[in-house]
């Protein structure tokens, strides 16, 4: 069977999306707000929040592909864990996969 480490790094993985979706969505709000304010002004003010907020954006892009690249990882991972349980047990996957295909079967069948 699959051990619990799977489980648990699932749902390490979605507080840590969930976190950086957070935070990604605060620094873009603050980006926005920086850059609307910077437009109102002008001269040397107004560079310094234009700067400001292209580097909170640019913050923002890096958490991004930080986050992408953390659910590839954790994507392979379940990948290779449900292929090496699939291959310790094929009769119980071919169990499992006959009856989710009877199942369909019976709803599709009753419409």
């Amino acid at each position: 069977m699959l051990d619990n480490t799977s489980r648990s790094t699932g749902n390490g993985l979605n507080g840590s999306v969930n976190s950086n979706q957070t935070d990604v969505k605060m620094l873009v709000r603050d980006a926005q707000t920086l850059l609307t304010a910077a437009a109102a002004l002008t001269g040397e003010k107004a560079e310094e929040l234009r700067g400001r907020g292209m580097q909170m954006l640019d913050v923002a892009m890096g958490k991004a592909s930080q986050a992408q690249g953390q659910a590839m990882v954790k994507g392979k991972e379940l990948a290779q864990t449900a292929d090496v349980y699939v291959k310790d047990n094929p009769w119980r996957t071919i169990a499992a996969a006959a009856g989710v295909g009877l199942l369909v079967g019976v709803i599709l069948g009753r419409k």
